[in-house]
């Protein structure tokens, strides 16, 4: 497995996907979203694994405006401004290789190393 987090030291989920690949003793990097933003491939990847945009876009964000942007603009206008507004993401992303989840799943992790 190759694990990756992407998330904030801040993020409350992404601390609890942290403690459940530690308790597992499975090893993962962690890529802090604030210091180093998805590239555009990154992003491409992670939305077509999760699900589409709206799988990787957090409801509940403080920046309400941002996300209603995205949510309304038109559908090839998305990726530019989701890059551009990162902040709107569901975090943790955790990935492994082609898969990849948005928010705390440990449910599916769970079948990534079964």
């Amino acid at each position: 497995m190759n694990i990756q987090i992407y998330g904030t030291k801040k993020c409350f989920d992404t601390k609890k996907a942290q403690r459940y690949f530690k308790e597992r003793n499975i090893r993962f990097q962690f890529v802090d979203l604030k210091e180093k933003e998805l590239s555009r491939g990154e992003l491409r990847n992670i939305r077509q694994a999760a699900g589409g945009i709206d799988a990787i876009l957090n409801e509940s964000c403080k920046d309400q405006d941002a996300l209603a942007l995205v949510r309304y603009i038109a559908e090839e206008e998305k990726e530019e401004k989701l890059l551009a507004n990162q902040q709107i993401l569901k975090t943790p992303i955790v990935r492994n290789g082609k898969q990849a989840t948005a928010g705390y799943q440990p449910d599916v992790w769970k079948h990534w190393h079964s």
